[in-house]
């Protein structure tokens, strides 16, 4: 752990940072989380209806959602409302094509071959140019400078993973009066810089799937790639940003599907091969693999050793405290994405169920590229029922004044 920035004032409220892991598809889930936030906070009577975070923190997908959040930031409670109508209007038409010929789309083997041919050409299998136009139309650059000076919002910051160096970036994008100089530690750099949507791009460029984008870095260009890849501590920039307490939406689960036994499974039964799809779903997993937790854990094992410390030594210490709330799904979101792959457009099923990626551990991997209304929506309303199990933490973390007693 690190020493923190100091507050700005020393009566200043703490600092509130939302952190927004990977996921693609999945971060629908994200959606609902907060939006059943807002509506909390919106029945506490003499609760702020502004913006409850002042650092956001994206990677990958996330990125997205929390730029989206950034560019609407001023218009407060209402930019949580405003997120799950974007959604609503995502389809996978609108987030990647899948270039097949007619002639190879009715066949599994040929379309693997015209994919396999992309992917060694272009360095990735599906054309992400549908998600440049969406995010241009949709994501407002100038709302995020708005926010910036109108204190509605401090630093915005996304994650991307250099091919060419191997480091893990955080581009940060603050306030002008945010006096934090960028770090450096192994593997892991910050840079001050406004945030674009090559930026976002560059995060959710899901690795053999969404081909790099070059992004400048110290003077040069460098090719970057998902921010899920090495990123070892999720909750470094909130540290470095001077956050003092951290809401964390992960889109891990309790189970993967396929990857135990059913309850009536027999025992003795064989176990079958993995398909190409289960291992690709597999693989995605391990890129997107959940550091979240762990360093949420380390966070609050460090937060109780602080507090342990007599007030006379803590005080000299350059470390603070800091609150932690991790939300993620209660329920596999490989198995709601199983429910819901026939909503893929046909050329995608016939790729996916040539993989094998359609049943079983292969619905992983079209767990994050089913940006289909039935299970984005899905996933919006399991971020909402778990929100209000965990009404009693979110409120005591985002508005412990304004909190009361939940029966």
């Amino acid at each position: 752990m690190h020493p923190l920035p100091a507050p700005s004032h020393p009566d200043a409220p703490p600092l509130a940072a939302l952190v927004l892991m990977g996921g693609g598809a999945r971060t629908a889930y994200q959606v609902g989380v907060l939006r059943a936030l807002a509506a909390m906070l919106e029945m506490l009577p003499h609760a702020p209806k502004t913006f409850p975070f002042k650092v956001l923190i994206g990677t990958s997908a996330g990125a997205l959602n929390a730029t989206y959040l950034a560019s609407c930031a001023h218009r407060g409670l209402a930019a949580f409302e405003e997120l799950a109508w974007f959604w609503r209007g995502l389809r996978t038409s609108t987030v990647y094509a899948l270039d097949v010929p007619r002639f190879a789309r009715f066949s599994r083997w040929l379309t693997a071959l015209h994919l396999s041919q992309r992917a060694q050409h272009y360095g990735a299998v599906l054309d992400n140019m549908p998600l440049v136009d969406t995010l241009h139309r949709a994501v407002s650059l100038p709302g995020i400078d708005q926010a910036l000076a109108n204190g509605d919002l401090h630093t915005l910051a996304v994650t991307a993973s250099s091919y060419t160096s191997g480091v893990h970036w955080t581009f940060c994008h603050a306030a002008p009066h945010r006096q934090i100089p960028p770090w450096m530690r192994p593997g892991r750099r910050a840079e001050f810089q406004p945030i674009t949507i090559e930026h976002l791009m560059a995060s959710s460029a899901i690795p053999f799937i969404f081909p790099a984008t070059p992004l400048w870095v110290d003077g040069k260009p460098e090719y970057f790639g998902d921010g899920a890849m090495r990123q070892t501590s999720p909750l470094s920039g909130a540290l470095h940003l001077g956050a003092q307490k951290v809401l964390a939406i992960g889109v891990g689960q309790p189970q993967r599907l396929g990857l135990v036994p059913g309850p009536t499974s027999a025992l003795d039964a064989p176990t079958p091969a993995p398909t190409l799809g289960s291992i690709a779903g597999h693989a995605m997993a391990s890129v997107f693999h959940d550091t979240l937790r762990a360093d949420v854990e380390l966070a609050q094992r460090i937060n109780q050793n602080l507090r342990q410390l007599p007030p006379e030594v803590a005080e000299r210490l350059p470390y603070r405290t800091m609150d932690v709330l991790c939300i993620q799904p209660s329920a596999s979101l490989d198995a709601l994405a199983h429910a819901h792959s026939s909503a893929l457009p046909r050329g995608m099923r016939t790729a996916l169920g040539g993989l094998g990626a359609l049943h079983g551990g292969g619905a992983a991997l079209a767990s994050y590229l089913l940006f289909e209304p039935g299970y984005t929506q899905t996933l919006i309303a399991l971020g909402e029922r778990d929100a209000w199990a965990h009404k009693a933490e979110l409120l005591a973390l985002l508005a412990p004044d304004c909190h009361v007693a939940v029966p």
